[in-house]
């Protein structure tokens, strides 16, 4: 083979390489035998593949062909022999003796047998020169060491260890220059020519008509060498050399060759600083990530998109001519367009880490929280619609990596939630593996869609696209992958590798027909996708060199950066697409930043950012700083921040587990238009009174230790309707289905019609009181614990009572006390009865009850927060209280027989419900008074409850399925109309009004 062919093979080892053909690559390499690649030869020694290892060597040696050669091959087989010995197959380490070792017998004999004897021995360390043989992998790197050496010393392997020194994708660029150097030789050149194939020399049609005449074959010596070459750029979809400055991969260009109309989308390009004809061609990019050390080349393109390119292209051809112009600033803007007035502070519970406005609803806001809470808010009732704790669905079909690292109990925490562009649809991304999807229809209900295990450790990031009409989930995460999942059955479509760091970020965006994705890496890369498993189109580093999102204007027309690098330095960017540069850097962070600054843009014409415990506004046109707001304080040092789809409400996260809400003129008006809808909207619906007799079925519905008969009432809980497990199969309510009053009242439950009950058993027993009261995990049954002990699942004392009323704080490493305080008893009133604890869901809070009074108590610190005491409409003493399952409620039943549902944030009463409810009235005539004494709180649905009585029989009740709710959280200004409301008052050790019932 001559000289030039051989550099041709190397040419193409090259391009298969970068298109990442790796099998071809190897396959190549041995069969020219050319170039031995020491590092896959490696990989396949340590994966224990002789057989590939054999067949690799092949190509170069063989056994016989000099003595370097032998030992070669001798150590490989002699190692695969000793790995069956120890894996104690002799079955195959007789197979490895005959067949493989048997040839070098006729060298050396003595050898052969003293292998063979091995065979007999139990373990073949017992051979003195084999007793310090490790384990297989210690034993496969000593040997590889060896073969190293052997192979480097092997005149056959000479020349063939190290690989030519090539500039990246050389067998590009001189495709690149013959077609350049054919477009020469066309009589007619058109500026922008359409190179379509490789297969037959290019010739640009005539502009009278697709006829030409045949092609004529000159001479490279009768066409006259151009003097000088003019950069390429003015006919092709790049910027002259020096435009770019450093940074030659255009967004531009690798969109311009993008085939939107086929789910295999094309290539990409970059830029070229290679000397061409006047008359250039833009030439076919591979579709693959572009080495960053390229000089440049030109590219094919498609005609499909031509348009396309025109448009975004940085110079233009003398066939379409444009100019600048100052982008039209928006009209008689100002300051007070800004959200910047403080409307509303939320407390979430836990520390706050992403948030999303409805793209519709622009008042509903998308919470998810460290604990791993994924909770939904309507700002103007100040009040959380619905809240989903962490849970896995369905552990089986998690992977054993995944169930491991629950084992170890590490908090799961939500790295991201999003709404889908429609609204219809929420997603959430977790520290751990696992994204969910669920499906949200305008009721106070996210119904379960998808659990996908999408990435191996944290998923980073999450969004909605719609590539090919298709609704899909973009992730990324810590196993620096970028995924595309299929939003309707969970079905992975794309997955891209590139990434040499976790991924941080990705912005999935689309340029006319072509959709495409950005991503952020921790090392500062970005690289941009087109959605067809081919590569990424881009590689460039993002200021800082570390952590940065990405996201575009409102109209999609502009791309900005914001992030953060290891020094705590911060950079807010604008880029130019075109050219893959940066177009603006703004001014105005001071300080390190121990993390990573968040931002967002609103109206296509303002940047917000967080830093320094404020929020620094610009106009997207200026680099300095328009204006900041501190919030009115108490913002972290590197808030969160998010902007409804209108740009007149901010979210911003707070330092106590909260948010606030910032909102302008037009902000402030839509709350309220939320707080106060119009009054035939909130009409009581006609409460049907008629009893509806169940099914005799359904007395099983609900289970205790030994069997009972369960009297199923009217739209009773237990029902066929799976309420009981969290959730509903009929149509989710609207907004406007929920009952609110005006002005606000207290809702009293009086009628068992007014809700939904059930009673287990039927018959009742005062000997056995219901002490103790339990849901099974599954939220299908309860274990009811009755004072003589007839239906235990565990005895528990019944004097086990804290008549002093302290709290004790111990330490669960050695269980010694580590503090303890005194409830605060109201004057007059003695320590007496029982003081029972539970945390809240944030496992910062805690929920305290005593007959006396429920209060919420910092844990930490052992200070109260809140306290309610007994009074007004419900002056009996308390004998149970539990949180809701997602803890924005607590219940509370009453020595007379009521029950409150108070909002656990500030213990205001929501909802009272008597006792003629649930009880008969005999029972509430009779001479033993019947009434509650302990709550239990449903595991799943935060508004079913149970309680146990004084007569040994339980009650399940819930909403009615109108009502979905127990009554509306009073506003802080709720215009009460009589003075019964003030029962629903709560006291704080913190005199703020915003903390007080008015």
């Amino acid at each position: 083979m001559s000289s030039l062919s051989r550099e041709l093979v190397f040419l193409i080892l090259q391009f298969l390489e970068e298109e990442k053909f790796k099998d071809s690559v190897h396959r190549l390499e041995k069969e020219s035998g050319f170039f031995f690649n020491m590092k896959f030869f490696e990989e396949k020694v340590q994966a224990g593949e002789w057989d590939e290892v054999e067949k690799y060597l092949s190509g170069f040696t063989k056994v016989d062909d000099n003595r370097y050669s032998m030992k070669i091959f001798f150590e490989i087989r002699k190692q695969k022999y000793l790995e069956a010995l120890d894996r104690q197959d002799k079955a195959k380490a007789v197979e490895i003796l005959v067949t493989d070792l048997k040839v070098f017998s006729t060298f050396n004999e003595e050898l052969y047998k003293e292998i063979t004897q091995l065979l007999t021995l139990t373990n073949f360390r017992e051979n003195e020169q084999l007793s310090k043989y490790g384990d297989t992998k210690t034993a496969r790197s000593i040997m590889l060491i060896e073969l190293k050496k052997l192979i480097e010393a092997n005149p056959l392997f000479r020349d063939k260890l190290v690989f030519p020194p090539l500039k990246s994708s050389r067998l590009r660029t001189l495709i690149n220059q013959s077609l350049n150097w054919q477009h020469q030789l066309c009589k007619n050149p058109r500026p922008n020519p359409d190179i379509k194939t490789l297969f037959t020399d290019h010739m640009c049609t005539p502009p009278n008509g697709p006829l030409a005449p045949a092609p004529v074959n000159l001479p490279v010596a009768a066409v006259a060498k151009p003097a000088t070459y003019t950069p390429l750029g003015a006919h092709g979809p790049f910027p002259p050399a020096g435009a770019v400055a450093g940074n030659a991969s255009g967004l531009a260009s690798w969109m311009a060759n993008a085939s939107g109309s086929s789910s295999v989308q094309a290539a990409v390009v970059t830029a070229s600083s290679m000397p061409v004809p006047q008359n250039q061609v833009p030439v076919l990019k591979r579709p693959r990530t572009p080495p960053t050390n390229n000089p440049g080349m030109a590219d094919y393109q498609t005609p499909d998109h031509e348009q396309l390119m025109k448009r975004l292209r940085p110079a233009q051809s003398v066939e379409e001519v444009t100019y600048p112009t100052t982008r039209q600033q928006a009209s008689n803007w100002s300051l007070d367009d800004l959200p910047r007035t403080v409307a509303l502070t939320l407390h979430q519970g836990s520390t706050v880490t992403s948030m999303d406005f409805h793209p519709s609803h622009h008042t509903i806001l998308l919470v998810g929280s460290a604990n791993g809470e994924v909770t939904l808010w309507e700002l103007g009732l100040r009040e959380k619609l619905l809240s989903k704790p962490f849970k896995v669905w369905d552990m089986q079909a998690c992977s054993l990596s995944f169930q491991a690292s629950m084992v170890k109990e590490t908090p799961i925490s939500v790295s991201r939630v999003t709404w889908s562009p429609d609204g219809n649809f929420v997603g959430a991304a977790f520290t751990k593996h696992l994204i969910h999807l669920y499906a949200y229809a305008g009721s106070n209900e996210l119904n379960h869609r998808l659990e996908i295990e999408a990435h191996v450790g944290s998923v980073n990031d999450m969004a909605f696209a719609h590539p090919n009409k298709q609704l899909c989930v973009v992730t990324c995460g810590d196993d620096k992958l970028i995924k595309v999942w299929d939003a309707v059955n969970g079905r992975k479509l794309f997955n891209f590798e590139g990434h040499e760091a976790p991924v941080y970020s990705i912005c999935p965006h689309h340029k006319e027909n072509i959709q495409f994705i950005f991503s952020t890496a921790v090392d500062g890369k970005i690289k941009a996708w087109l959605y067809d498993n081919m590569g990424s189109r881009v590689d460039y580093d993002a200021p800082g060199h570390w952590c940065t999102t990405m996201l575009y204007s409102a109209d999609g027309n502009r791309l900005f950066s914001c992030g953060t690098s290891k020094d705590g330095d911060s950079f807010l960017v604008e880029w130019n697409e075109s050219e893959g540069a940066i177009k603006r850097t703004y001014t105005g962070f001071r300080k390190k930043s121990d993390g990573v600054v968040q931002f967002d843009a609103t109206q296509n014409h303002f940047l917000a950012a967080g830093e320094d415990s404020q929020i620094k506004f610009w106009d997207m046109d200026n680099m300095s700083v328009l204006t900041t707001t501190d919030a009115e304080g108490g913002l972290p040092s590197l808030p969160r921040l998010r902007f409804n789809k209108d740009g007149n409400l901010l979210a911003v996260t707070t330092a106590d587990n909260g948010f606030k809400i910032l909102a302008n003129a037009v902000g402030l008006r839509s709350i309220k238009t939320v707080e106060n809808p119009p009054f035939e909207a909130l009409r009581m619906p006609t409460i049907d009174s008629a009893a509806i007799k169940a099914n005799a079925g359904a007395s099983n519905a609900v289970t205790s230790v030994a069997p009972v008969n369960c009297k199923v009432e009217r739209s009773s809980p237990v029902r066929p309707s799976p309420v009981l497990n969290g959730r509903s199969m009929e149509k989710p309510r609207t907004g406007d289905d929920i009952d609110k009053a005006k002005p606000w009242q207290l809702v009293e439950i009086v009628d068992s019609a007014h809700c939904r009950l059930v009673s287990c058993p039927d018959s009742t027993d005062t000997s056995s009181k219901v002490v103790r009261l339990l849901y099974t995990n599954s939220g299908v049954g309860i274990l009811a614990l009755g004072s003589n002990g007839v239906q235990k699942l565990w005895k528990w004392s019944r004097n086990e009572q804290n008549p002093t009323g302290k709290l004790c704080v111990w330490s669960i490493d050695t269980w010694e006390k580590r503090k303890f305080v005194a409830i605060q008893l109201p004057a007059g009133k003695v320590p007496n009865g029982e003081t029972r604890v539970q945390f809240h869901s944030d496992q910062i809070r805690m929920l305290v009850s005593h007959e006396t009074q429920l209060a919420i108590y910092d844990a930490s610190k052992m200070e109260r927060i809140r306290q309610w005491v007994p009074k007004d409409m419900l002056p009996a003493p308390i004998s149970s209280a539990v949180y809701s399952c997602n803890s924005q409620l607590v219940y509370a039943t009453f020595c007379d027989g009521n029950v409150g549902v108070f909002d656990a944030d500030t213990l205001r009463l929501r909802c009272r419900i008597a006792s003629s409810v649930y009880l008969s009235p005999a029972a509430l005539n009779g001479s033993q008074p019947v009434h509650p004494l302990v709550v239990a709180a449903h595991p799943l649905d935060p508004n079913q409850f149970a309680v146990g009585l004084a007569d040994g029989s339980f009650k399940v009740m819930e909403p009615k399925e109108s009502e979905g709710k127990w009554g509306v959280t009073p506003p802080v200004d709720n215009g009460l109309l009589n003075s019964r409301a003030t029962s629903s008052s709560a006291t704080s050790n913190h005199n703020t009004p915003d903390q007080l019932q008015r």
